[in-house]
């Protein structure tokens, strides 16, 4: 699979250590920076990168996945959001890195690098990658309906004001 991968300067470490981590379980990484540490660094451009990243290899049939990465994972997450496409998650738990991708069909994970270890991260990013979408009709229809948000504005049969 390839997993795309972008950080802010709290992340930077961690992000190495993931990147490591998955090539040895035989994923292709694609790293969208930053490549070196700067504290005055911007992620916005880092994560949506991620993100466009991973929304044009699924658009073209290539399976892949995201992880961005920062000192809460809040702003990274807003970032990538940004993305017609993406569904990004913050995870902060077992739980919720599996019900992002079993409910939600998350295609990108945000992972606050100050609030865990990076054994708990790599539990994250290993679950996230592990679990499968549920494909429960549900879950479909409530995915189409933010798609259809996004590019409409609207939702047939719903008020959205």
């Amino acid at each position: 699979m390839r997993i795309h991968i972008a950080t802010d300067h709290a992340g930077l470490e961690f992000s190495h250590t993931i990147q490591e981590h998955l090539k040895a379980q035989g994923h292709e990484v694609v790293d969208h920076g930053p490549q070196s540490y700067d504290p005055l660094d911007d992620y916005p451009s880092f994560c949506i990168n991620a993100a466009i990243g991973v929304v044009a290899d699924q658009q073209s049939g290539v399976e892949a996945l995201g992880i961005v990465l920062g000192g809460s994972g809040n702003g990274e997450q807003m970032a990538a959001n940004k993305v017609r496409g993406a569904r990004a998650a913050l995870v902060w738990n077992e739980d919720t890195a599996k019900l992002s991708r079993e409910h939600n069909d998350a295609n990108l994970i945000s992972i606050g690098a100050r609030q865990h270890s990076i054994q708990v991260v790599l539990e994250l990013v290993d679950t996230f990658i592990a679990t499968p979408f549920s494909r429960e009709e549900r879950h479909e229809r409530r995915i189409a309906q933010l798609r259809e948000f996004e590019d409409t504005g609207a939702i047939a049969g719903k008020q959205v004001d």
